[in-house]
């Protein structure tokens, strides 16, 4: 463990020491990180002893909250900022130290390559002491393990600012499917529903489109006059999450009769389930007969059933028509926790088989 280049974010350490032991809690710890393009969790939880059974809920420590923490979106240096920021502020409250931790699991939007979690992993080793377990993963692995309780198998679907399917078997075979980002096509996510609000305005503006209450829409809820301000107003700041959060406006027309925008919403419907069907098919979680029943743990904002257009029940009831066994699962942790979770588990298989090793889940 080297001092790093934000070094000062970790002074906390050395006053706990000055204060004595009455102020560091020397118990071991996990640290689990879930972080998308919106924002970056990060929980401490201690570490139970192999022996028992997790405990539901399990016992957290602290919870620390910072920005993104996805390279692609924010940029290396901002993304990993955010990431050694978060997980400092954890163990403050949880009046620990980098030495008391025994495993990170950090699941982050954009690790999507070997080259991507090798850097993570070079940059983990340089913060922490060596004896610290490293689990590098994407985000959807965290979703996942926070609707099974750590374990890997079955199915997650995220739809939130972006999206992704991503399915394990008990085996440890994986599969996945969109995911790619707004430029290649992450239809179905936040960010997708409104892009394609945002463009049915303008075209509806232009005449190429038909009207649709989705221009009046928006054009209140941005505080504009003109849909001539729309091209600004969506250059101006580009970011994902910026564009992601009009889709309740969406949702607001879709209700209202809008056809426009219930077209939007089915067309989402039809994507979410397709990247699921295609993750299933791959693994065949479903059995051979297409029957057996397999977990699908539902995350996001988009998926919420806050509103009478219920994008999540369609999701479900669209899969059910080909694999009536999928069993929708609605987490009671967040998927920080699930990281936890997930290197609590890795820990305890690795103590059965007499083993640690520092491990990935990534395709």
């Amino acid at each position: 463990m080297k001092r790093y280049r934000n070094g000062e974010i970790w002074d906390f350490e050395e006053e706990m020491q000055l204060l004595g032991n009455g102020f560091c809690d020397q118990r071991e710890v996990i640290l689990g990180l879930d972080g998308d393009t919106t924002c970056t969790v990060c929980v401490c939880m201690p570490l139970i002893p192999f022996a028992d059974e997790l405990p539901d809920p399990p016992p957290i420590l602290s919870r620390a909250v910072a920005g993104c923490s996805n390279h692609n979106s924010v940029g290396e240096s901002a993304a990993r900022d955010a990431l050694e920021l978060v997980m400092a502020d954890a163990l403050s409250k949880a009046g620990s130290t980098r030495f008391c931790v025994q495993a990170v699991c950090l699941a982050v939007s954009g690790v999507n390559h070997p080259t991507d979690i090798e850097r993570i992993m070079n940059w983990l080793r340089d913060i922490f002491p060596s004896h610290v377990q490293f689990f590098v993963q994407n985000d959807a692995v965290a979703a996942l393990a926070s609707g099974t309780m750590g374990k890997l198998h079955g199915c997650v679907l995220i739809a939130g600012t972006g999206t992704i399917a991503y399915g394990f078997t008990e085996d440890g075979r994986d599969a996945r499917a969109a995911g790619a980002g707004p430029v290649l096509g992450d239809w179905g996510s936040g960010y997708g529903i409104a892009a394609q609000a945002l463009t049915a305005a303008v075209r509806a503006y232009d005449g190429r489109g038909p009207y649709t209450a989705l221009t009046p829409s928006i054009l209140r809820k941005l505080d504009l006059s003109s849909p001539d301000e729309l091209i600004g107003w969506t250059y101006s700041d580009p970011s994902w999450a910026r564009i992601a959060a009009l889709v309740p406006v969406v949702v607001t027309c879709a209700e209202g009769g809008d056809e426009v925008a219930n077209k939007i919403l089915r067309d989402a419907v039809q994507e979410l389930a397709s990247s699921v069907k295609a993750v299933v098919r791959r693994l065949q979680l479903c059995g051979e007969d297409g029957n057996d029943t397999f977990p699908l743990v539902m995350v996001g904002g988009v998926l919420e059933a806050n509103k009478k257009w219920d994008i999540g029940r369609e999701v479900i009831n669209c899969i059910c028509k080909d694999f009536p066994g999928v069993h929708p699962i609605c987490p009671k942790v967040e998927p920080a926790i699930g990281a936890a979770l997930l290197a609590w588990n890795l820990l305890a298989r690795y103590s059965r088989q007499g083993t640690l090793r520092s491990e990935t889940y990534s395709s």
